[in-house]
Protein backbone atom coordinates (compact mmCIF):
# COMPACT_ATOMS: atom_id res chain seq x y z
CA UNK A 1 0.00 0.00 0.00
CA UNK A 2 1.19 3.60 -0.56
CA UNK A 3 2.52 5.66 1.66
CA UNK A 4 0.83 9.31 0.44
CA UNK A 5 3.12 12.18 1.53
CA UNK A 6 2.31 15.66 1.00
CA UNK A 7 4.43 19.03 1.29
CA UNK A 8 2.65 22.69 2.18
CA UNK A 9 2.39 25.09 -1.47
CA UNK A 10 4.09 28.09 1.10
CA UNK A 11 7.73 26.48 0.28
CA UNK A 12 7.14 26.82 -3.60
CA UNK A 13 8.71 30.25 -5.08
CA UNK A 14 6.21 32.42 -7.49
CA UNK A 15 7.96 30.09 -10.56
CA UNK A 16 6.17 27.03 -9.17
CA UNK A 17 10.14 26.19 -7.92
CA UNK A 18 10.91 24.34 -4.77
CA UNK A 19 12.16 26.84 -2.16
CA UNK A 20 14.61 24.61 -1.87
CA UNK A 21 17.41 22.30 -4.43
CA UNK A 22 15.38 19.95 -5.57
CA UNK A 23 17.85 17.07 -4.64
CA UNK A 24 16.51 17.13 -1.44
CA UNK A 25 13.24 14.65 -2.49
CA UNK A 26 16.46 12.46 -2.97
CA UNK A 27 15.23 11.10 0.49
CA UNK A 28 12.05 9.77 -1.07
CA UNK A 29 13.95 7.38 -3.17
CA UNK A 30 14.60 5.22 0.11
CA UNK A 31 10.96 3.80 -0.19
CA UNK A 32 9.81 2.59 -3.74
CA UNK A 33 5.82 2.78 -1.88
CA UNK A 34 5.88 6.32 -1.76
CA UNK A 35 3.76 8.54 -3.16
CA UNK A 36 4.20 12.00 -3.07
CA UNK A 37 2.97 15.84 -4.09
CA UNK A 38 2.37 19.31 -3.24
CA UNK A 39 -1.14 19.97 -1.51
CA UNK A 40 -3.52 21.26 -3.81
CA UNK A 41 -4.51 23.83 -0.97
CA UNK A 42 -2.98 26.63 -0.12
CA UNK A 43 -4.07 26.93 3.38
CA UNK A 44 -2.46 29.00 6.39
CA UNK A 45 -3.69 25.65 9.00
CA UNK A 46 -4.08 22.09 8.02
CA UNK A 47 -7.55 20.95 7.29
CA UNK A 48 -9.42 17.63 8.65
CA UNK A 49 -9.56 17.09 4.66
CA UNK A 50 -6.12 17.21 4.17
CA UNK A 51 -5.19 14.95 7.04
CA UNK A 52 -7.71 12.44 5.64
CA UNK A 53 -5.28 12.24 2.54
CA UNK A 54 -2.03 11.98 3.68
CA UNK A 55 0.02 9.49 5.75
CA UNK A 56 2.75 11.88 6.23
CA UNK A 57 2.99 15.97 6.12
CA UNK A 58 5.95 18.00 5.17
CA UNK A 59 5.10 21.07 6.65
CA UNK A 60 6.78 24.57 6.43
CA UNK A 61 4.32 27.76 7.76
CA UNK A 62 0.42 25.99 8.39
CA UNK A 63 -0.60 25.53 11.26
CA UNK A 64 -1.51 21.91 12.90
CA UNK A 65 -4.12 22.25 15.29
CA UNK A 66 -6.62 19.71 17.24
CA UNK A 67 -8.93 20.33 15.13
CA UNK A 68 -6.74 19.75 11.92
CA UNK A 69 -6.39 15.86 13.33
CA UNK A 70 -9.43 15.40 15.08
CA UNK A 71 -11.64 13.60 12.13
CA UNK A 72 -11.59 9.97 13.02
CA UNK A 73 -10.67 9.57 8.91
CA UNK A 74 -6.93 11.24 9.99
CA UNK A 75 -4.80 9.44 8.21
CA UNK A 76 -1.43 11.46 9.30
CA UNK A 77 1.45 9.32 10.96
CA UNK A 78 4.10 11.99 10.54
CA UNK A 79 4.42 15.70 10.32
CA UNK A 80 7.84 16.75 9.77
CA UNK A 81 8.11 19.95 10.64
CA UNK A 82 10.70 22.60 8.96
CA UNK A 83 12.80 24.64 11.47
CA UNK A 84 13.54 23.98 14.89
CA UNK A 85 10.43 25.57 16.23
CA UNK A 86 7.12 23.13 16.50
CA UNK A 87 5.11 26.18 18.22
CA UNK A 88 2.75 25.88 15.29
CA UNK A 89 1.80 22.15 15.97
CA UNK A 90 -0.57 20.97 18.52
CA UNK A 91 1.52 18.46 19.82
CA UNK A 92 -0.44 17.09 22.58
CA UNK A 93 -3.14 17.11 20.07
CA UNK A 94 -0.81 15.15 17.87
CA UNK A 95 0.32 13.05 20.36
CA UNK A 96 -3.18 11.75 21.62
CA UNK A 97 -3.66 10.63 18.20
CA UNK A 98 -0.77 8.60 17.62
CA UNK A 99 1.16 11.15 15.40
CA UNK A 100 5.09 11.55 15.47
CA UNK A 101 6.01 15.08 14.95
CA UNK A 102 9.85 15.97 14.22
CA UNK A 103 11.95 18.84 13.27
CA UNK A 104 15.19 19.77 12.21
CA UNK A 105 17.09 21.15 15.35
CA UNK A 106 20.97 20.65 13.31
CA UNK A 107 19.81 21.94 10.18
CA UNK A 108 19.07 25.44 11.11
CA UNK A 109 22.35 26.28 13.93
CA UNK A 110 24.41 27.67 12.20
CA UNK A 111 22.33 30.05 9.73
CA UNK A 112 20.44 31.16 12.33
CA UNK A 113 23.34 32.30 14.66
CA UNK A 114 24.94 33.87 11.10
CA UNK A 115 21.46 35.38 11.02
CA UNK A 116 22.10 36.75 14.35
CA UNK A 117 25.46 37.85 13.71
CA UNK A 118 24.51 39.67 10.44
CA UNK A 119 21.95 41.76 12.72
CA UNK A 120 24.47 43.07 14.92
CA UNK A 121 26.61 43.74 11.90
CA UNK A 122 24.27 45.82 10.63
CA UNK A 123 23.03 47.81 13.82
CA UNK A 124 26.73 48.31 15.05
CA UNK A 125 27.47 49.67 11.88
CA UNK A 126 24.68 51.24 11.04
CA UNK A 127 24.58 49.65 7.62
CA UNK A 128 21.22 50.80 7.06
CA UNK A 129 21.29 54.58 8.04
CA UNK A 130 24.66 54.93 5.92
CA UNK A 131 23.00 53.15 2.87
CA UNK A 132 20.26 55.49 3.00
CA UNK A 133 21.95 58.51 3.33
CA UNK A 134 24.21 57.80 0.05
CA UNK A 135 20.60 57.27 -1.59
CA UNK A 136 19.72 60.69 -0.70
CA UNK A 137 22.62 62.39 -1.46
CA UNK A 138 23.88 63.18 2.02
CA UNK A 139 27.38 61.68 1.87
CA UNK A 140 28.87 64.14 4.24
CA UNK A 141 26.49 63.33 6.64
CA UNK A 142 28.59 60.07 7.62
CA UNK A 143 30.03 61.70 10.55
CA UNK A 144 27.08 62.21 12.38
CA UNK A 145 26.40 58.19 12.28
CA UNK A 146 29.30 56.84 13.71
CA UNK A 147 29.27 53.23 14.30
CA UNK A 148 30.13 51.37 17.51
CA UNK A 149 32.86 49.35 17.86
CA UNK A 150 32.76 46.04 19.30
CA UNK A 151 36.11 44.54 21.20
CA UNK A 152 35.07 46.26 24.07
CA UNK A 153 31.46 45.47 24.13
CA UNK A 154 29.48 42.62 25.42
CA UNK A 155 27.14 40.20 24.11
CA UNK A 156 24.74 38.91 26.27
CA UNK A 157 22.56 35.83 25.29
CA UNK A 158 18.79 34.74 26.38
CA UNK A 159 19.03 30.84 25.65
CA UNK A 160 21.76 28.68 24.94
CA UNK A 161 20.75 25.53 23.34
CA UNK A 162 21.86 23.89 20.13
CA UNK A 163 21.69 28.06 18.33
CA UNK A 164 23.04 29.62 21.26
CA UNK A 165 26.02 27.34 21.85
CA UNK A 166 26.54 27.83 17.86
CA UNK A 167 26.93 31.36 17.98
CA UNK A 168 29.24 32.03 21.09
CA UNK A 169 31.86 30.44 19.29
CA UNK A 170 31.45 32.63 16.31
CA UNK A 171 31.10 35.98 17.95
CA UNK A 172 33.36 35.66 20.84
CA UNK A 173 36.22 36.63 19.07
CA UNK A 174 34.60 40.52 17.96
CA UNK A 175 33.74 40.37 21.78
CA UNK A 176 34.94 41.28 25.36
CA UNK A 177 32.70 38.91 26.40
CA UNK A 178 29.83 36.79 25.98
CA UNK A 179 26.93 36.61 28.89
CA UNK A 180 24.43 34.49 29.07
CA UNK A 181 21.16 33.20 30.79
CA UNK A 182 20.02 29.96 30.53
CA UNK A 183 18.73 28.01 33.24
CA UNK A 184 18.81 24.73 31.59
CA UNK A 185 22.97 24.80 30.43
CA UNK A 186 25.64 24.33 32.97
CA UNK A 187 27.89 26.88 33.19
CA UNK A 188 30.76 24.43 32.88
CA UNK A 189 30.07 24.09 29.24
CA UNK A 190 29.40 27.79 28.68
CA UNK A 191 33.26 28.66 30.28
CA UNK A 192 34.11 25.65 27.67
CA UNK A 193 32.72 27.80 24.73
CA UNK A 194 34.03 31.21 26.03
CA UNK A 195 31.50 32.41 27.81
CA UNK A 196 30.12 33.26 31.81
CA UNK A 197 26.60 32.22 32.77
CA UNK A 198 24.70 34.78 34.43
CA UNK A 199 21.28 35.49 35.55
CA UNK A 200 18.83 37.19 33.54
CA UNK A 201 18.96 40.27 35.37
CA UNK A 202 22.55 41.15 35.23
CA UNK A 203 22.36 39.98 31.66
CA UNK A 204 20.20 42.37 30.27
CA UNK A 205 21.97 45.27 32.14
CA UNK A 206 25.50 44.73 31.28
CA UNK A 207 25.43 43.16 27.68
CA UNK A 208 25.25 45.44 24.89
CA UNK A 209 23.62 43.66 22.63
CA UNK A 210 21.31 41.65 23.89
CA UNK A 211 20.57 38.47 21.67
CA UNK A 212 17.59 36.14 22.14
CA UNK A 213 18.02 32.59 20.83
CA UNK A 214 15.37 30.79 23.47
CA UNK A 215 12.44 28.68 22.88
CA UNK A 216 9.02 29.45 22.92
CA UNK A 217 6.81 28.15 26.07
CA UNK A 218 4.70 29.72 28.55
CA UNK A 219 7.98 30.78 30.25
CA UNK A 220 9.14 32.37 27.87
CA UNK A 221 6.16 34.14 26.13
CA UNK A 222 6.76 37.86 27.05
CA UNK A 223 10.16 37.04 28.86
CA UNK A 224 11.25 40.63 27.34
CA UNK A 225 8.92 42.91 28.71
CA UNK A 226 8.83 46.72 29.55
CA UNK A 227 10.77 45.18 33.08
CA UNK A 228 13.34 43.53 30.83
CA UNK A 229 13.63 46.25 28.42
CA UNK A 230 14.03 48.81 31.58
CA UNK A 231 17.03 46.92 32.48
CA UNK A 232 18.87 47.37 29.46
CA UNK A 233 21.55 50.13 29.08
CA UNK A 234 19.95 53.43 26.98
CA UNK A 235 23.05 52.44 24.64
CA UNK A 236 22.34 48.89 24.16
CA UNK A 237 20.40 47.35 20.72
CA UNK A 238 17.81 44.17 21.12
CA UNK A 239 17.81 41.10 18.39
CA UNK A 240 15.57 38.48 18.26
CA UNK A 241 15.81 35.92 16.08
CA UNK A 242 14.20 33.22 17.86
CA UNK A 243 10.36 33.83 17.87
CA UNK A 244 8.02 37.09 18.10
CA UNK A 245 6.11 36.64 21.17
CA UNK A 246 9.00 36.28 23.43
CA UNK A 247 9.23 40.08 23.32
CA UNK A 248 6.28 41.96 24.08
CA UNK A 249 6.35 44.06 20.84
CA UNK A 250 4.17 46.90 22.60
CA UNK A 251 6.76 47.28 25.17
CA UNK A 252 9.28 46.96 22.52
CA UNK A 253 8.59 49.87 20.63
CA UNK A 254 8.08 52.35 23.40
CA UNK A 255 11.69 51.39 24.69
CA UNK A 256 12.63 52.10 21.63
CA UNK A 257 11.09 55.54 20.28
CA UNK A 258 11.61 56.21 24.34
CA UNK A 259 15.15 56.04 24.14
CA UNK A 260 15.60 53.45 26.21
CA UNK A 261 16.85 51.21 24.56
CA UNK A 262 19.30 52.21 21.00
CA UNK A 263 18.07 50.29 18.50
CA UNK A 264 16.54 46.34 17.46
CA UNK A 265 17.27 43.54 14.94
CA UNK A 266 13.99 41.93 14.36
CA UNK A 267 14.09 38.75 11.97
CA UNK A 268 10.69 37.87 14.24
CA UNK A 269 7.59 39.85 15.61
CA UNK A 270 5.23 38.95 17.87
CA UNK A 271 2.52 38.79 14.66
CA UNK A 272 3.56 37.35 11.34
CA UNK A 273 3.26 39.03 8.67
CA UNK A 274 3.95 42.31 10.45
CA UNK A 275 1.00 44.99 10.18
CA UNK A 276 1.91 47.44 7.47
CA UNK A 277 0.48 49.68 10.57
CA UNK A 278 3.19 48.56 12.93
CA UNK A 279 5.37 51.43 14.62
CA UNK A 280 8.58 49.04 13.88
CA UNK A 281 8.39 50.06 10.91
CA UNK A 282 8.77 53.71 10.41
CA UNK A 283 11.64 53.68 12.92
CA UNK A 284 15.22 54.60 11.68
CA UNK A 285 16.61 52.64 14.43
CA UNK A 286 15.22 48.99 13.83
CA UNK A 287 15.54 46.97 11.20
CA UNK A 288 12.81 43.80 10.82
CA UNK A 289 13.74 41.00 8.35
CA UNK A 290 10.67 38.62 7.16
CA UNK A 291 11.50 35.45 9.67
CA UNK A 292 13.48 34.14 6.50
CA UNK A 293 17.66 35.95 7.40
CA UNK A 294 19.02 32.49 8.06
CA UNK A 295 16.93 31.63 4.52
CA UNK A 296 20.15 29.97 2.49
CA UNK A 297 20.11 27.43 -0.54
CA UNK A 298 22.37 25.36 1.91
CA UNK A 299 20.07 26.05 5.10
CA UNK A 300 17.03 25.64 3.19
CA UNK A 301 17.94 22.25 1.53
CA UNK A 302 19.39 21.08 4.67
CA UNK A 303 16.15 21.74 6.50
CA UNK A 304 14.11 19.67 3.82
CA UNK A 305 16.16 16.91 3.56
CA UNK A 306 16.32 16.24 7.46
CA UNK A 307 12.41 16.80 7.10
CA UNK A 308 12.13 14.46 4.53
CA UNK A 309 14.19 12.08 6.03
CA UNK A 310 12.23 11.88 9.52
CA UNK A 311 9.29 10.96 6.89
CA UNK A 312 10.51 8.32 5.49
CA UNK A 313 11.83 6.83 8.73
CA UNK A 314 8.52 6.46 9.54
CA UNK A 315 7.15 4.98 6.40
CA UNK A 316 10.25 2.33 6.66
CA UNK A 317 8.77 1.74 10.40
CA UNK A 318 11.92 3.13 11.51
CA UNK A 319 12.37 6.01 14.30
CA UNK A 320 12.51 9.25 13.19
CA UNK A 321 16.34 10.96 14.07
CA UNK A 322 14.79 14.57 15.92
CA UNK A 323 11.01 13.70 17.32
CA UNK A 324 9.49 16.19 19.56
CA UNK A 325 6.67 13.87 20.44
Amino acid sequence: MAFRIGTTRDLLTASGKPAFNEAAFEELQRNPDIEWEWIPEDVPEITPEIAARYDGLHVNLPRVTAASVAREDCRVKIIGRNGVGFDTVDVAACAARGITVTNTPFAIRRPVAVAALTLIFALSGKLFTKDRIVREGRWNDRVEHMGIGLTGRRLGLIGAGGIGQELIPLARPFFRDVLVHDPYTDAALLVGLGAEKRSFEETLSEADFVVVACPLNDETHHLMNAAAFARMKPSACFINVARGPIHDEEALCEALSSGQIAAAGLDVTEVEPISPDSPLLTMSNTIVTPHALCWTDECFEDIARTALRSIVDVSLGQNPVHPVT
